[in-house]
């Protein structure tokens, strides 16, 4: 399931006036769920026994097999990873010294259904993992294709500016733009990274 796991997209959610970062995985065997404030991480692994363990105390009056409650925990939260949010459902999540705590309220074959998602703060490893490492790589990449594209717009610039010197001139004023300047770009970026709502 982790290894899955790392194949699969950060969404940003929102749970009230608090934003998270998550990530989730199912599989008939169970499934993991991996969410961060960018301040802590946590994370909550339950197979299949667990989660029919688990719904047989929140949900007495449903009797279906473990398969149907991971399904329908699938079809809850992979639309609320999407962004796409069910007006039949609602989460909630409350924090406390031993992790954070996931409530999920919705229906099942006209049933209540109610979830909760008991997540623990995640390991080291699992942070560097899934976290840590991909956002270190992704870095470095950007930073290259930045600087790639820094050189890029400079040297055609220089040829924008060598044609100008030549007596060409614009069929079409609109098309005009102003030299690229690489400091004021890298400020305006920086502001807009600290203005960013993560």
């Amino acid at each position: 399931l982790e290894s899955s796991l790392l194949t699969q997209p950060w969404a940003s959610v929102r749970f009230g006036e608090s934003t998270f970062l998550a990530k989730v995985c199912f599989r008939d065997t169970g499934y993991i769920l991996l969410i961060s404030d960018l301040s802590s991480v946590w994370y909550e692994s339950a197979d299949a026994e667990a989660v029919g363990q688990r719904s047989k105390e929140l949900n007495k009056r449903l009797t279906v097999h473990a398969s149907s409650f991971l399904n329908r925990l699938r079809s809850l939260m992979c639309p609320l990873l999407a962004g796409q949010l069910d007006a039949t459902t609602s989460f909630s999540c409350h924090h406390s010294a031993s992790g954070l705590s996931l409530h999920v309220k919705s229906e099942l074959s006209g049933l209540p259904f109610y979830w909760d998602f008991h997540c623990c703060p995640a390991p080291l490893e699992m942070v560097f993992r899934h976290l840590v490492r991909p956002l270190i790589q992704m870095n470095l990449a950007l930073q290259c294709q930045v600087q790639e594209l820094t050189s890029l717009l400079l040297q055609k610039d220089a040829e924008i500016e060598d044609y100008r010197e030549s007596g060409a001139t614009l069929s079409r004023d609109r098309l005009r733009t102003e030299p690229f300047r690489e400091e004021t770009f890298q400020q305006n970026f920086m502001a807009e990274v600290r203005s960013s709502p993560l």
